[in-house]
């Protein structure tokens, strides 16, 4: 299936955290979309494998976009030749046009790896004498047009700001699909910083602070590291338009 977007992240719940407004919005506007989760996240202090994977499929079905786990191990997906290879073969799959990657700085290793992983893929994937095989058949060689890194621990000046206000309540939802991950005084599991009650609390600020940013309720922010073109000045989106 050839996908317009693809999202990709370290662990199971990284996605619905940063950017899974802008792909339900994507979605909304009839782009194909999909994420892919590099790890099952088996080093996180809460759920498990099992209980991770189910929860990450729920949220899937809540965005409508593919979605699926290259199985790397938690902890350890620097970007190998092995790793690099396993990404190659998933960007020729999906052939996205877009790709929307972690940043480069970032507080857990987990993320600084794999951004430097994505990036990696992005490049060999469109070189036509780096060979790959998918179910026993040659991949031909794709490059995706660019990527965007999306926001997560640490901050960063945005090149631009996805309304998200629309389909909120839609990123909500993908969110606390991963349940066992958040406050749940039922728990059992040790507290996280994700698992702190006003945890969810601070993402939906950070959404709100964005959107007030280009004048609308919610926002999501993104970096590019090249120059982003545009045809009519009137697509621009300012606090004050």
């Amino acid at each position: 299936m050839k996908l317009d977007v693809l999202a990709i992240g370290a662990h199971p719940d990284d996605i619905e955290l940063t950017c899974s407004g802008t792909l339900a919005k994507l979605k909304g506007l009839g782009y194909k979309t999909g994420i892919v989760d590099l790890s099952e996240g088996e080093l996180g202090t809460r759920g498990t494998r099992s209980i991770r994977l189910r929860e990450a499929g729920k949220a899937a079905k809540i965005l409508g976009c593919v979605r699926e786990n290259l199985r790397m191990p938690d902890g350890g997906m620097e970007a190998s030749r092995g790793n690099v290879l396993k990404l190659v073969r998933c960007y020729r799959k999906y052939r996205p046009e877009i790709l929307l990657i972690p940043h480069s700085h970032e507080r857990h290793p987990d993320h600084v790896h794999a951004h430097q992983l994505c990036r990696e893929a992005w490049f060999y994937s469109g070189l036509r004498k780096l060979p790959s095989t998918l179910n026993g058949k040659k991949q031909e060689a794709w490059r995706p047009k660019g990527y965007f890194s999306y926001m997560q621990w640490e901050t960063f000046t945005p090149s631009f700001i996805v309304d998200i206000s629309d389909v909120y309540a839609t990123r909500v939802k993908s969110i606390i699909a991963h349940k066992s991950q958040f406050y749940d005084p039922a728990s059992k599991d040790p507290p996280t910083i994700l698992s702190q009650k006003g945890f969810l609390d601070m993402i939906e600020s950070r959404a709100r602070f964005y959107g007030e940013e280009i004048g609308v309720r919610f926002g999501e922010p993104f970096f590019s590291v090249e120059a982003i073109g545009i045809g009519d000045i009137f697509d621009i989106r300012l606090f004050h338009g």
